[in-house]
């Protein structure tokens, strides 16, 4: 999936990202997230109640439910990405910082846990299975040096056998089901909101369809000035949200169908229970040797599901670091990118924290209560800041059950601030290191507050700047990408003059990681050429050689993983007549690990732009 950050031309109006994901891809992606949640939800359920879990389990899911819907307010209100940081960020720079801390503090247990879950599926013994785990995300934090090119890919794949795995296991249940064994709660209603609290992590990976808005496919009839996703945003959230919901209430009546008997062995295996159903029912129905086929092919699925989720975490969490790093959020040094485009700072971080938190929770009780403090946090910051936004369309209903929604979960995040101390010192931790590099990134930056009337802040918006600075349209336009001052862009020159045309100069800093959300940044504070030692080298000249020439000369700046497509719609946006490309000079291994960008555009450019390659 291509993804870029918003790429700025000289005017300051923003380019448009691809939006090439369509309901079926942003579906399996949203399911290598969210659909997971299951592997563990039901046994620390049984964990926490025993054969009374049912009641438990089936108020998450009601609740997961609910928090899906409320998702889908939000994919509608920000098909630009309203994951916590963006939406946040229209009421506060602060909390949406605090915002991004708690989905960092949330990424990292999710890469802890998934690698310990997933080995564990995969048949480590829990004694050695957080080494394991940290020796996985090591290995995956140094495969991610070289760029996560397609991440994300692994999930889509195991989506499919996943659920096939799950209905199996259901279908080899129906003989057995029986609520015979299904006891009725027999602790206060406080003890029943703890445990509640305690196994609220089927919410868990709900936040990423938010995120992925920005590159998911228009409605028909909408347009990117105009911009509605809420079609292929609704069907990916309500296939995947019936799934889990559905999926983890069944497994967990399926759960109670075994004999109480079982209970003690049970407990052991609350770590994988998926497993274990799968050997239990698979062994009754047909024999031990199918149990045991049968409970091994579950175990390598959702373990190889499992782990397919720590690179998706670890990504992710180096996207959000860069993201506020592009922002002034974070430090400087941490958009500084190796030689595959991976920013280097962060990709430490990702590897670094969850071998931290595997190190001091070595089990998976205490790894699932510092996951749900950060998941619910984020949670209640996006949904708090968009309820209480009056300047954003929802009806009076949805506003109102929002609130509701967003309080529920407050005080589902205080409880778990009380009962697990651990978590909250994790959690503070977070909150505490992210503000400091903050304040730190704000004084490297000389950046201050300053407060003023809304009268002098829209004079001088960043709207009102960049319609000073258009320059007027003439003539035809052409396109040309740019790495340095080559022959190339001197033709691109001359043709300019030539045709009298206005030259979009293109220069695209290659990243090698997806992009959590879109940036809406304050002033000064959006990529720019400036800021990019290359690309100021060689828009300066530019503009002064437009000066000289006489040519209208826009400089266009873009941070990109996937450079083709970026130019294909730069071009279209831009509405160029013509895109001059020099011929490719990467040498054959590079060709064929990232792909030759002159013959990509070729293949994929629209009939109606002309394309030149200069060679």
């Amino acid at each position: 999936m291509a993804s870029t950050l918003p790429a700025f031309d000289a005017d300051g109006a923003p380019v448009s990202r691809p939006r090439n994901v369509d309901w079926r891809r942003a579906a399996a992606l949203l399911y290598g997230d969210w659909g997971t949640s299951k592997a563990y939800v039901i046994g620390m359920g049984f964990a926490a109640a025993q054969f009374s879990s049912l009641w438990i389990i089936l108020a998450v899911c009601a609740l997961t439910g609910v928090v899906g819907y409320m998702y889908s307010i939000l994919c509608r209100l920000f098909p630009e990405g309203g994951g916590v940081y963006s939406a946040a960020r229209l009421r506060s720079r602060a909390l949406a910082s605090l915002g991004a801390l708690l989905l960092v503090a949330d990424l990292t247990v999710t890469a802890s846990l998934s690698g310990y879950f997933g080995v564990i599926y995969l048949g480590v013994p829990a004694a050695y299975a957080p080494v394991v785990a940290m020796a996985v995300i090591l290995l995956i934090g140094f495969l991610n040096f070289y760029g996560p090119r397609h991440s994300g890919s692994a999930a889509v794949g195991l989506a499919l056998p996943a659920v096939v795995a799950v209905v199996a296991i259901l279908l080899l249940s129906v003989p057995h089901w029986t609520t015979a064994n299904v006891e009725r709660p027999h602790e206060s209603f406080s003890h029943l909101w703890v445990h509640f609290v305690g196994v609220i992590l089927a919410l868990s990976g709900v936040e990423a369809i938010a995120n992925m808005t920005g590159v998911m496919r228009l409605n028909p009839g909408a347009t990117e000035a105009k911009p509605n996703v809420s079609k292929t945003a609704n069907k990916a959230l309500f296939v995947v949200a019936i799934e889990v919901v559905g999926a983890t209430a069944l497994l967990g009546f399926a759960m109670h169908a075994l004999p109480k008997a079982l209970g003690p062995e049970m407990a052991t295996r609350n770590e994988d229970m998926l497993k274990y159903l799968a050997e239990y029912f698979g062994t009754q129905t047909i024999g031990p040797g199918f149990g045991h086929a049968f409970g091994t092919a579950v175990g390598i699925i959702y373990g190889l599901l499992l782990l397919s989720a720590v690179n998706t975490a670890a990504v992710a969490l180096i996207g959000l670091l860069f993201l506020m790093g592009q922002d002034g959020e974070m430090p400087p040094a941490t958009t500084k990118l190796n030689r595959h485009g991976v920013p280097i700072w962060p990709l430490v971080a990702s590897v670094a924290l969850p071998i931290g938190v595997l190190f001091f929770a070595k089990n998976g009780e205490a790894l699932a209560g510092l996951y749900a403090i950060g998941v619910v946090g984020a949670i209640v910051v996006n949904l708090g800041a968009c309820g209480f936004n009056r300047k954003l369309d929802m009806a009076g209903w949805e506003r109102g059950a929002m609130i509701v929604v967003f309080l529920l979960l407050a005080a589902v995040w205080l409880t778990l601030a009380k009962t697990k101390p651990d978590a909250l010192f994790f959690a503070l931790c977070v909150i505490c290191v992210g503000f400091g590099l903050r304040a730190y990134s704000h004084r490297l930056s000389g950046l201050e507050t300053l407060t003023v009337p809304k009268e002098v802040a829209r004079a001088v918006s960043p709207e009102a700047v960049a319609e000073m600075r258009r320059p007027p349209v003439e003539g035809g336009r052409i396109l040309v990408a740019a790495r340095g001052l080559t022959p190339v862009l001197r033709f691109a020159v001359e043709e300019a003059g030539f045709r009298k045309a206005m030259l979009y100069v293109v220069y695209i800093k290659e990243i090698a990681l997806p992009i959590m959300g879109r940036l809406e940044s304050a002033p000064g504070r959006k990529p720019r050429w400036q800021d990019d030692p290359n690309a100021n080298a060689i828009m300066s000249f530019m503009l002064n050689l437009a000066e000289e020439k006489g040519l209208s000369v826009v400089p266009v700046y873009a941070v990109s993983d996937d450079p083709s497509t970026t130019i294909i719609d730069l071009a279209a946006t831009s509405g160029a007549d013509y895109v001059i490309l020099g011929a490719s000079q990467r040498e054959a291994m590079a060709k064929l690990l990232r792909g030759n960008v002159v013959a990509q555009v070729a293949s994929r450019l629209p009939d109606n732009i002309g394309l030149i390659i200069h060679g």
